[in-house]
């Protein structure tokens, strides 16, 4: 990869910054100092520095991420805070695809991470990945059958489909309701179709990733592995 496409995808300028940065910045590849943005590096073998500083690389990333209510599931927003807007050093300067994402008043698990790939197959209809929500409701629920056998309800194109439950648990208001699906507003609606309706709602698991002991707004890194343990 070139130096300058390096530091560009690490937020470090445009790619036609780079060329003044390297010479108002000292950038050493291996300890040989870098002038042109043409030069070659292997960011994943070679050790870069900035000003006597290491650039922390990683690909792919995997990040687990605690959304707190009122976050957008995206990267930018005029109206609203972003997810991408809890992540710090040394993360912060990577680029990340959401994988999952949850309504703004919704929180409990989320993915991001730098492999697309990844964010794509387990998002994917077809793909199946379980997810299992926690859900508080304005009434006792007394309707398990009905959401196991599945209810019809609009996806976020208005067209009509079955949406099944996988599993449910219910404790008066409190419902623990798995799907494979996560298609758009698909639990409330699930709900709604019931004559219920959703007070709060939090995703706890991800395939086998569990949100753990994360709190409100933190996150750690994972193997995406651990998405098929």
């Amino acid at each position: 990869m070139r130096i300058d496409k390096f530091l560009s995808n690490l937020k470090y300028g445009s790619r036609s910054e780079i060329k003044t940065f390297l010479k108002d910045h000292v950038v050493k590849v291996d300890q040989l100092r870098v002038f042109t943005p043409s030069f070659e590096v292997d960011p994943n073998i070679e050790k870069v520095m900035i000003d006597d500083e290491l650039v922390f690389y990683k690909y792919p990333i995997y990040l687990k991420l605690y959304k707190p209510s009122g976050y957008l599931s995206a990267n930018t927003d005029e109206l609203h805070p972003c997810v991408t807007q809890l992540i710090q050093a040394p993360y912060d300067r990577f680029d990340f695809a959401i994988a999952g994402r949850l309504d703004l008043d919704a929180e409990g698990l989320m993915i991001l991470t730098t492999d697309g790939g990844f964010a794509h197959q387990i998002t994917m209809p077809r793909s199946h990945v379980p997810k299992v929500y926690e859900v508080e409701l304005d009434h006792d629920f007394d309707a398990n059958e009905t959401l196991m056998k599945g209810v019809m309800i609009k996806d976020g194109k208005n067209q009509m489909y079955l949406a099944r439950a996988l599993h449910i648990e219910s404790y008066g208001k409190l419902v623990k309701i798995t799907i494979d699906e996560g298609k758009f507003h698909q639990v409330k609606r699930m709900f709604e179709a019931t004559g219920h309706l959703v007070l709060k709602l939090k995703r706890i698991r991800i395939g086998n990733l569990e949100l753990g002991d994360l709190t409100i707004g933190s996150y750690e890194p994972f193997r995406k592995e651990e998405i098929y343990d």
